[in-house]
């Protein structure tokens, strides 16, 4: 029997993620701190290999290394990867399956699927059904309605450091995977995010969509949240949750005081302009 070619980094330099989240890991050890996430369909370049057990990758949707298991990813040619980049639409569910060959996988909000038609997508000659909703950011504009729909979704998630997923997801994660299904790549940590966008110079012009940057007493930023009408916030701490904010910071009702600080609000997105079929989130 002839040996199988082993597949290398120059032939195949990318992959893409076949399970349902994927942890992304500091160092090469299952031990290691969880630093992000993969989601099903997400793709990454390949720098290096180290032992059968572990590749080091920069995810494409956010440049953020880290190291991986290759058994949770299906490897790629330049071709393929181009390909599979050229049209991909969002899982809108929070938990749904794909179903192909009478087995049925489930995959979470926030999921790639590249190339779905509507009812299927093709990897790799094999055909994948999705009865859910979905969101394509490359083609629709994005409402008030659908946002709130998006960012309510997570709501009551753990939090999870590293997480970027409604199982378990942190402060950056949760802004970025919204900022990606409205079609804005963000950077996967907050002291980068807050980099982005036009600063808001009072709290009372801010609505629905900005970012909120938080800091610590070295004057580092360290939280980030969605800003919602009537000077509340939605962010992830110890769950996906809504509370006040003004220009103190966010107060927390619970325990009666000020759990992070305000350090500046940015403007990403303008919710007016961006555009999302309605009927993608009924």
């Amino acid at each position: 029997m002839a040996k199988r070619k082993k597949k290398t980094i120059e032939e195949y330099p990318y992959g893409i993620c076949m399970v349902s989240v994927a942890p992304i890991r500091r160092k090469p050890d299952d031990r290691s701190e969880i630093v992000s996430q993969m989601l099903f369909g997400e793709q990454v370049e390949i720098i290096q290999k180290k032992g059968k057990n572990w590749l080091s990758i920069k995810c494409l949707w956010d440049d953020y290394p880290g190291w991986i298991d290759p058994k949770q990813i299906v490897r790629l040619t330049t071709k393929n990867h181009k390909a599979l980049s050229a049209n991909g639409q969002y899982a809108l569910e929070v938990q749904n399956s794909i179903l192909s060959d009478n087995r049925s996988q489930s995959i979470l909000l926030g999921s790639t699927l590249p190339g779905f038609d509507g009812i299927s997508f093709s990897l790799f000659g094999k055909k994948f059904v999705y009865y859910g909703q979905v969101i394509d950011p490359q083609q629709t504009v994005i409402t008030t309605d659908i946002f709130i729909k998006i960012i309510k979704k997570f709501l009551y998630a753990p939090y999870l450091w590293g997480g970027r997923s409604p199982f378990g997801i942190d402060c950056s994660g949760y802004t970025q995977i919204v900022y990606k299904m409205c079609g804005y790549a963000l950077p996967r940590d907050s002291n980068k995010q807050v980099d982005h966008g036009d600063t808001i110079a009072f709290i009372e012009e801010a609505r629905l969509g900005d970012l909120a940057f938080f800091e610590n007493k070295s004057g580092e930023i360290i939280h980030v949240g969605i800003v919602l009408d009537d000077q509340k916030i939605i962010h992830a701490s110890g769950q996906v949750r809504i509370d006040k904010l003004d220009h103190f910071g966010i107060y927390n009702q619970e325990i009666r005081k000020y759990s992070h600080k305000l350090r500046v609000i940015k403007r990403i997105l303008d919710l007016k302009q961006i555009k999302v079929e309605e009927k993608s989130a009924e």
